[in-house]
């Protein structure tokens, strides 16, 4: 409750495995790796919501097991955090944690993620900066409607197989006037926009065909065909973790000379 009064998040979601206090200590010190404090959980045992805080929060834990119509032996897993990134990916971690752990995976399970957020806040820059790029088409609705701006949708989308994401795209900014909206959201002044990009303005004024499109990562799609942990297992030549390539030996030292050729000037 606290969390939320300061305008953050609670998350959660549904699994089946065989939950223990000494489990959910183990995934609480995971999260907080994440910087989370801890998860809260319950689990439905012979009809009757079991959770080391249930006598604090039974209702609520009630109406949870409702709304997802949770079934004998069902757990639901919750975290919060001031932060929805920090928390969706210590969620999302934990998740594929348990999938790996609880579950055995056969065949493919292939879905789509849609509707992604248009924005994202930027701590560091004191502002909303586009959560894809500047370029990918929001709603349009949301943006006549008057919409929260965290809350704007795009037109973004993802596909996913066995967990892993194997692809993405979007569909793109066709007209001028909802381009120069989004620079605008963004923090961009008239004469910036001018500036960086009156070039792409300036074609958008003519008529430009509604367009998007998608890339699918063809390793990762062999990884999972394959059944492999890592993508490094079907890539010819993977680089180290600390980006080396043993074949080739790269990165290399470069001489002084070819560093003036491109005007590269190093700092120690």
């Amino acid at each position: 409750a606290d969390v939320l009064s300061k305008g953050g998040f609670v998350k959660g979601f549904k699994t089946h495995i065989p939950m223990s206090r000494k489990l959910a200590d183990e995934y609480s010190d995971f999260v907080k790796t994440f910087g989370l404090g801890g998860i809260l959980w319950f689990k439905i045992e012979n009809g009757q919501i079991v959770s080391t805080t249930a006598k604090y929060l039974e209702n609520e834990y009630l109406e949870i097991s409702k709304t997802f119509e949770m079934k004998e032996g069902d757990v639901f897993i919750l975290a919060a955090h001031d932060n929805r990134e920090r928390l969706n990916e210590a969620l999302g971690a934990l998740r594929l944690k348990i999938g790996k752990e609880h579950f055995k995976v056969e065949g493919f399970d292939a879905l789509w993620i849609v509707d992604f957020p248009f924005l994202e806040w930027s701590e560091e820059e004191n502002r909303f900066v586009a959560r894809h790029h500047p370029f990918t088409m929001p709603y349009v609705e949301d943006l006549e409607n008057g919409v929260e701006l965290s809350k704007i949708r795009a037109h973004a989308y993802d596909m996913v197989i066995n967990g892993y994401e194997v692809g993405g795209g979007s569909i793109r900014i066709h007209r001028k006037d909802i381009q120069e909206k989004v620079f605008d959201i963004i923090g961009l002044t008239k004469e910036e926009m001018e500036e960086k990009f009156g070039f792409f303005l300036e074609a958008l004024k003519y008529g430009v065909p509604p367009h998007g499109g998608i890339a699918f990562g063809l390793d990762r799609l062999v990884t999972i065909a394959v059944g492999a942990d890592s993508i490094r297992e079907v890539i010819a030549f993977p680089k180290t973790s600390s980006g080396t390539c043993l074949l080739t030996n790269a990165p290399s030292i470069v001489s002084q000379k070819q560093l003036e050729e491109l005007g590269i000037s190093l700092k120690q």
